[in-house]
């Protein structure tokens, strides 16, 4: 009867452990940050938008790390276009390339330091297919890249993992080490006042589609929920 007793105890155990590793959260993360603390190519959070169609698309967020290898900073894949909108850091080239509806632009000559916080916001508009980059309050060039078609399906959004395929095809050369807070999305291009406001961390109106104060997110793997410490509040 005590060997019985085991099974059933450790089976129990095991049921919890994986209901835990599926369950959504809904959260205000302000203050707070994800801690990506090692090299993985299983290790992400998928967020939960609010909608299914974007004709403009604003995404921003802070990031920091230290490591020295081209990493994802954003990616959201729909069933026919894995990168339908990613941001990433090239370092091989040193710069930031967003992809959207597959089609690609590059952006060189920003201070992308390592061991500091960055925030960095990308604007796209389907109908004039302009985009733009925001480094740490300061503007890039508006550039060409795609319009006349709308971002459109059901989308998963993951940090930490570049999405190869539709919610998979990660590569652990491509996963992202560091803290990651302040991630929001919206279904407009943001003013350059707006931006600014976000940059400056003074009160903005918060993202439609993900709002950091009221996130709704899954964690897999090896990713914590911290508070910023008080020397990293500093972006």
């Amino acid at each position: 009867q005590s060997k019985k007793l085991s099974v059933v105890s450790k089976t129990v155990v095991i049921t919890i452990s994986i209901v835990s590793l599926c369950t959504r959260h809904q959260s205000d993360l302000s203050g707070k940050m994800f801690t990506f603390p090692q090299q993985s190519a299983t290790s992400l959070v998928k967020l939960t938008a609010s909608e299914l169609l974007y004709r403009a698309v604003t995404v921003c967020h802070r990031s920091f790390t230290d490591i020295k290898r081209n990493h994802v900073l954003f990616s959201l894949a729909t069933p026919s276009i894995a990168n339908d909108f990613l941001m990433i850091w090239d370092d091989t080239n040193k710069e930031l390339q967003p992809h959207i509806r597959n089609a690609k632009t590059v952006y060189g000559g920003l201070d992308y330091k390592l061991n500091m916080w960055h925030s960095i916001c990308t604007t796209w508009d389907s109908e004039s297919g302009l985009v733009q980059m925001w480094f740490d309050g300061q503007p890039t060039i508006r550039k060409f890249i795609t319009s006349g078609s709308a971002i459109t399906g059901s989308n998963i959004i993951t940090l930490g993992q570049e999405q190869d395929s539709y919610g998979g095809g990660y590569d652990l050369k491509q996963s992202f080490v560091g803290m990651m807070s302040d991630v929001h999305m919206w279904d407009h291009t943001l003013s350059p006042c707006e931006i600014h406001k976000y940059v400056d961390g003074l009160n903005f109106t918060p993202g439609n589609v993900l709002n950091w104060g009221a996130l709704e997110f899954q964690i897999t793997g090896k990713v914590i929920v911290e508070d910023k410490e008080a020397e990293m509040l500093n972006f």
